[in-house]
């Protein structure tokens, strides 16, 4: 916000550590990977999205990958290995994951195989509250 700004503002440079909100990290091979916190920002504007079902919702939340047999809808031309956002079939944004497989191999695989790989989830914040900043 503008106010937090305006007093960061006042604050020496070489004191400050963080202004604003946490998007993610870069990994030690110089990858971006992303947090939860910025989840509440990306997912309105999400190209791709996954919607897994009730009973799955649960797995993901615990940092699982979501089998073929959990998924609920996947949005139209979504590549293979493309990011998207997981939803609950209530339309609420659960976390984020790559697409292991693309919406065209979705139709054909086992119902025990991964369609997404788990990245980010909003179990975090209690599984991690103390190193989410």
């Amino acid at each position: 916000s503008e106010k937090l700004l305006k007093g960061a503002a006042s604050i020496p440079r070489d004191s400050l550590v963080a202004l604003g909100t946490c998007f993610g990290k870069f990994t030690k091979t110089q990858k971006f990977r992303l947090n939860i916190t910025a989840l509440d920002f990306l997912a309105p504007y999400a190209k791709y999205k996954v919607w897994v079902k009730p009973g799955s919702e649960q797995s993901f939340l615990y940092g699982n990958h979501v089998l073929k047999s959990g998924l609920g809808r996947i949005t139209e031309n979504t590549a293979q290995y493309q990011g998207v956002v997981v939803y609950s079939m209530a339309d609420v944004p659960l976390g984020f994951g790559v697409a292991a497989k693309s919406t065209q191999d979705c139709r054909k695989v086992d119902p025990m195989a991964i369609v997404v790989f788990h990245q980010a989830d909003v179990g975090e914040y209690v599984r991690s509250e103390d190193t989410l900043t």
